[in-house]
């Protein structure tokens, strides 16, 4: 009986719980307080934060794959999407699928705007050179600065799956914390003024022009980038069937059902990736930095080309919505509303910074196409 007793207490966790694992759960208790006292960003943080939780239980093996005809841990099967690169392109189609692109078609401007605002992707990946890092390595953590989650997977898991858990947790996290992280940046580069700019009404969009956009630009992105087109192919493909207005159940499907599912899943296995061994490290920490840094810059590009922009318009451009240039859909286009917001309680800039929103979606999807054409 007291063998038992005592095999019993072996297969308790807390016995066997490092240091490590400790400090992992604590910080998977703090994206859970963040996502739920604080309300950053929830849908990412909340599963983000329970996944490391859980992948840093100790004996449950979550994350174990199958070995010596065992089966492997649940969560590592619901990797595989990641690992597999599917998620994060059914993640775009949901975007599509829920986003208005006329801003963008209205305002041909912001295609600029956006693409500009990737500025950080290849800086960042010059740091990460710097520093050591593989071309392929760096790539990887270039792109966090494009400030889109699904992206960063998406290229990490086809240049750097060594380094999955660090971006993929260092991406998603930024992204959760795009109006803490930009409000520095908008009001250092930005007079009360600028913010203060109100912009004249978006023209109004037949629906022909809705329909041929995603057509062109997927034409155009498969014929020049085509390692692009896994992402810009479902993100247009969700846009087309939103707009055909002949297949609302399967838009509906795609910007509700499928994408909260693989949302679920995307966040929760990632968030399970990140184990003590990988994070407390100098790597890791210069992820973190790297991809802070990248997030700035990009952020600063956009703010710097619409202000730009503003003076060959001759003030017609808010600088506010090139801020909204990296890919964080809406996040950054809610900020530039909200503090343009602030500045002038008449000023409504959230359908225009959906364009260079819009254009930041595309624009990093292309960069990560690039950069996975030249070190893949």
């Amino acid at each position: 009986m007291l063998a038992q007793f005592s095999s019993f207490l072996d297969s308790m966790g807390f016995l066997h719980m490092t240091l490590g694992q400790a400090g992992m759960i604590l910080l998977g208790l703090g994206l859970v307080y963040l996502a739920v006292v604080k309300k950053y960003e929830p849908l990412l943080l909340l599963p983000i934060g329970f996944g490391i939780i859980l992948g840093n239980m100790p004996l449950a093996n979550l994350m174990a794959p199958p070995a010596d005809g065992a089966v492997g841990g649940l969560l590592w099967y619901l990797y595989q999407g990641v690992d597999l690169a599917i998620f994060p392109p059914l993640i775009f189609l949901g975007i599509g699928a829920m986003t208005d692109f006329t801003p963008l078609i209205a305002n041909p401007i912001t295609v600029l705007l956006g693409a500009g605002a990737q500025a950080g992707i290849f800086t960042s990946f010059l740091g990460a050179m710097y520093l050591g890092f593989t071309p392929a390595q760096a790539g990887s953590i270039g792109i966090i600065g494009g400030a889109d989650g699904p992206t960063a997977v998406f290229l990490t898991a086809n240049l750097a799956p060594e380094l999955m858990g660090p971006i993929a947790v260092a991406a998603h996290s930024y992204m959760a914390l795009v109006p803490i992280i930009q409000r520095p940046v908008i009001y250092l580069l930005t007079s009360a003024e600028e913010r203060a700019i109100e912009m004249p009404k978006l023209r109004s969009i037949p629906q022909t022009e809705k329909i041929l956009f995603p057509i062109i630009i997927t034409l155009l992105v498969g014929l020049i980038i085509p390692q692009a087109l896994p992402l810009v192919g479902m993100l247009m493909l969700g846009n087309l069937m939103r707009e055909s207005g002949v297949v609302d159940r399967l838009a509906d499907a795609a910007a509700n059902e499928l994408t909260n599912i693989v949302t679920i899943f995307l966040a929760l296995t990632v968030g399970a990736t990140a184990s003590a061994d990988r994070f407390f490290t100098t790597e890791f920490l210069s992820i973190l930095a790297l991809g802070l840094a990248a997030f700035a810059v990009s952020t600063a590009a956009g703010l710097l080309l619409a202000k730009l922009a503003n003076w060959a318009t001759a003030g017609k451009i808010n600088p506010l919505i090139g801020g909204a240039g990296v890919s964080a859909v809406p996040q950054a286009a809610r900020v530039a509303q909200q503090v343009g917001k602030e500045a002038n309680p008449n000023n409504y800039l959230l359908m225009h910074a959906m364009g260079p929103n819009v254009a930041g979606v595309i624009g990093s999807a292309v960069a990560a196409g690039v950069l996975w054409a030249l070190l893949g």
